[in-house]
C-alpha cells in the first residue's frame, strides 16, 4: 500500500476546529486506509501520541461538461478526510513554523 497520509487539511472549518481544541488537526488519508493504520503513521511520522482518530469518506461526483464539440461526462476523484485527536498538551506544526 502506498502512503497512509497524503497532505494535511487546511480549511477554513479545520482551523476553527483546530483554534478551539489544539490538539486536533486534520489530514487528507488514502481511501483505503482504516483508523488503526492512520493513527500509526501519525505517531511514526510527528512521534506524538493519538488518542482517536475520525474519518469521513466523500465519494466521487459524476460531472458533465458541454462544450461547442459536445457533451464530456467523467467523474471527480473520491476521497478520505481524517481528524486526528492527540493526548492533550501535544501539537505538531503543520505550517513548519519556528
Amino acid at each position: 500500500m502506498k502512503s497512509v497520509l497524503i497532505r494535511p487539511l487546511i480549511t477554513e472549518k479545520m482551523t476553527k476546529i483546530s483554534e478551539k481544541h489544539p490538539n486536533k488537526l486534520g489530514f487528507m488519508v488514502a481511501v483505503e486506509a482504516n483508523k488503526i493504520e492512520i493513527a500509526k503513521a501519525i505517531k511514526e511520522k510527528f512521534s506524538v501520541d493519538v488518542v482517536a482518530v475520525n474519518t469521513v469518506r466523500h465519494p466521487g461526483k459524476s460531472r458533465t461538461q458541454f462544450t461547442k464539440k459536445g457533451r464530456f461526462a467523467g467523474r471527480t476523484s473520491k476521497y478520505k478526510k481524517a481528524v486526528v485527536t492527540l493526548k492533550e498538551g501535544q501539537t505538531i506544526d503543520i505550517f513548519g513554523q519556528a
